[in-house]
């Protein structure tokens, strides 16, 4: 090449892009694998670990002369899961195996609960539903016969009214600003108060009602006399129960408010008080009265603290603070044990309006709930 010739300016060929393979990727151990995912195979293969478990637990009941239902279920459950994992484990290894084995205890542990509180809702309904109507609410059994038709729970309504109102008029207060003390202020006896409430929640219901009963109503005590029977002594038996549910539960909900709203608050210059009062409470005002739902649903189906406490009544009683008084558990549990089926069938539907009442407060409880989710969640 001469001075005179230009330099070449040919641009040189393209090199071409490498082939793309539609061979899908060969599957290493380090490839992450998502297990939960359930297909037709894992079907095919429960439906078999289910023939499985049956077969078992019937060659079982032949051999073994067994006839209680709940023995061949429990062997059929152990076949059904031993099948289960064998077969997904030849196909899919153990890791598999075990999310499906756990799987299917969670899911049929979750049925049967369901499964038994379905029952005994129906079976309650079945039995009470033939003795309502409009006397069950507005009679009581004062002239009513053992061996009558007729009366009804009006009394034992009014009792449990009046003893769970109180109860909650003395517990809900006091439990909310325990949890308060617990929380938020976390003094120095904040340790012993967690410990006592943590004593009371473990306290059985009927020590509870000896604890009142010998201190309010028993005679042989000369500090305060006697007192007898009554409705506000129940109520305070259920107050000792149901102080120690709300605390603990006011605790939680407060516990789940945010540090941020405290420290902002405090930032702000605003003292302690006020910002539990007009920062924390508001925030956690729907998880405190769900607390104080649940509370209630937790004494309103008590029967040994108000038998040693207001002792029962055949008629209605107004009055909480004199005299005996009768709520619908005391009333279930002394017509249930009757020898006549009058007195029976006025137990299972007094049994079948508690439980719809217990029903109602869980239900309350959940929507209240959900609500204050929702309105947390728009601000």
């Amino acid at each position: 090449m001469t001075l005179l010739e230009e330099p070449s300016t040919a641009i040189p060929a393209a090199e071409p892009p490498p082939a793309v393979s539609t061979q899908p990727a060969a599957i290493g151990d380090d490839t992450p694998r998502k297990v939960r995912n359930v297909g037709r195979t894992d079907l095919f293969e429960m439906a078999v670990a289910l023939c499985s478990g049956v077969s078992l637990a019937v060659v079982l009941s032949v051999v073994m002369d067994w006839t209680n239902p709940l023995t061949l279920v429990l062997w059929a459950c152990v076949g059904f899961s031993v099948s289960q994992w064998l077969l997904v484990r030849d196909r899919a290894g153990s890791v598999v195996a075990t999310d499906r084995l756990m799987t299917s205890l969670v899911w049929s542990s979750g049925g049967f609960a369901v499964g038994i509180l379905g029952w005994m809702i129906v079976y309650v309904a079945a039995k009470g539903i033939p003795g309502l109507s409009i006397g069950f609410f507005t009679e009581d059994m004062s002239k009513v016969g053992p061996l009558n038709p007729g009366g009804g729970a009006f009394h034992s309504i009014v009792g449990t009214l009046q003893q769970t109102g109180l109860a909650t008029l003395f517990s809900v207060p006091v439990g909310i600003m325990t949890a308060i003390y617990l929380n938020e202020v976390n003094g120095r006896m904040a340790p012993v108060v967690r410990f006592v409430v943590d004593a009371m929640s473990g306290i059985p219901s009927i020590v509870a009602g000896l604890l009142i009963y010998t201190v309010w109503v028993s005679p042989d005590l000369p500090i305060i006399g006697k007192q007898g029977f009554s409705g506000v002594a129940a109520s305070m038996a259920l107050t000792v129960v149901m102080l120690p549910f709300v605390t603990r539960s006011a605790e939680e909900m407060l516990r789940i408010v945010p540090g941020a709203l405290r420290e902002a608050s405090l930032a702000l210059g605003a003292p302690e008080w006020r910002t539990i009062l007009k920062v924390v409470v508001p925030t956690a005002r729907s998880g405190l009265v769900t607390a104080s739902i649940l509370g209630v649903a937790r004494v309103v189906g008590e029967t040994a603290p108000v038998l040693l406490t207001a002792f029962g009544s055949s008629s209605t009683n107004y009055d909480p603070f004199s005299g005996p008084q009768s709520d619908l558990p005391l009333f279930v549990w002394s017509l249930l044990k009757q020898p006549n089926a009058a007195q029976i069938q006025r137990a299972w539907t007094g049994a079948l309006v508690l439980v719809s009442l217990v029903l109602i407060l869980f239900t309350l409880a959940r929507v209240v709930s959900n609500r204050g989710a929702r309105l947390g969640g728009s601000r």
